[in-house]
Parts: C-alpha cells; structure tokens; sequence
C-alpha cells in the first residue's frame, strides 16, 4: 500500500514543508521524514512569474546569452515603456523568447517589474556585467570573415585606443561592413539589432572588449560600463 501525507498543506506553509505524518489505508499513522524544501508554486506565485515559468520550475535556470542583450536593451531604453511584440521585433527575438528572457533576469534579480516598465536593477547588473558575465559567456572566436565590428574596433574604445596592424573583431554576419577576426555575437541576429540601437551596439561592444581585450582595453572597457550602468 502507497502511504500519503495527510499533514501537509503548502497552501498553509508556504515557505518551508513541515515534518509530514503518513497515514496508511488501514488506519495506522506514522511520521515521515523531516522535509524543509523551498515551496517553488508559492514563490513563483509571490514574485509573479508567468505560468510557463513555473512549469519549469523542477529544473535549475541558467541565463541564456540573449538574456544579457535583452537586459543591455533595457538600459539602452531608459525607462521607456515598450510591449514585448515591439520589443521583440527590436531584438529580431521570437516574442516568447524575449518574454522568457525577462522572466529569467527577473528571477535573477537583475531586473524588476511591480509598476509601469521593465526596469534594470542596476547595481547588480552592473556587478553581472562586467565580473560575471565575462565568465558566463566565454569568446568564441572564429576565422576572418566580413561582419560589423565590435569591441575596440569601434567608439567609444575605438577614440581612445591606437589601431593596430591585426585585423579587428567582428561579429560575422553577411550584411557587415568590415572584414575582420570572427567573434560570435551573443546571439546570431544580434548585429542587426545593435546596429539599429547605437546605445545597444556601445553596450555590447564594450563588454565584448572585457571578453576579447587586453589588458588595457578591459580596463578601459570597465570604467565606462560603470558610467554607462549607474
């Protein structure tokens, strides 16, 4: 015979599961283990999480690369108030995709939403950003292609560092400009969107240069995003 709980009730604990008292189909009690798991349906109903989300909510989240261009885009609006559709169109991201995104830096705590837009929480991602993210989301570097340039190859690090003789970063795409060493781009359709934002494509650029530069330029890369993330 299956034992079932008959104590427990996360609708009544929704924090913490109490220690359960089981109760066999002829009568007999006799306690369970000692449970403290996390009630997930009470927090996710508390921090208003869409239902997708929660139907997720039995495996471990991990941010996606395209969650941190989203967040990045953010920033770049300031504050203006703008529907997923046209958020998503901006992004040359899927509407769900751009709503999973938000749902999973919510959950991360590096941005909110309780009144009016998607805000960025700026000092955590600030902190992300640039001793995180660099981690999280290793270069990939790849051969000479044409593609639109990124790190120091373009302002604001393009004014304050000298050329050099090497070919210059790019992201590869066939609707680039300049011919230089591939590095792929957070996401593939990524170049067009920063190349419609130029507040996205200086985002993206700089932390591009803490992924890929030297010394010099990381750290120059690094002033600027904590100016540009206050």
């Amino acid at each position: 015979m299956r034992p079932r709980p008959d104590a427990y009730d996360s609708r009544r604990s929704p924090a913490f599961s109490p220690r359960p008292i089981w109760k066999l189909r002829d009568g007999r009690r006799f306690p369970g283990r000692a449970s403290y798991a996390i009630c997930i349906p009470h927090m996710n109903q508390a921090s208003g999480i869409s239902a997708a989300i929660r139907r997720a909510s039995t495996r471990q989240w991990v941010l996606k690369p395209q969650d941190l261009a989203v967040a990045l885009k953010l920033v770049s609006l300031q504050g203006e108030q703008m529907p997923y559709a046209a958020l998503a169109k901006q992004m040359r991201l899927s509407q769900f995709e751009v709503h999973a995104a938000v749902q999973r830096l919510i959950a991360a705590r590096l941005v909110t939403k309780h009144t009016g837009p998607i805000r960025p929480i700026m000092a955590a991602l600030r902190a992300f950003v640039i001793s995180g993210a660099p981690y999280a989301y290793p270069p990939v570097r790849g051969e000479a292609t044409i593609g639109f340039p990124t790190s120091y190859a373009v302002p604001p690090l393009s004014e304050q560092i000298q050329p050099s003789a090497d070919l210059p970063p790019v992201w590869p795409h066939p609707e680039g400009t300049t011919r230089g060493q591939g590095v792929l781009p957070l996401y593939e359709q990524l170049p067009l969107a920063a190349g419609d934002d130029p507040k996205l494509y200086e985002l993206l650029a700089l932390f591009d240069a803490l992924r890929i530069g030297q010394a010099r330029e990381r750290e120059l890369a690094k002033k600027l995003l904590e100016e540009r993330l206050r």
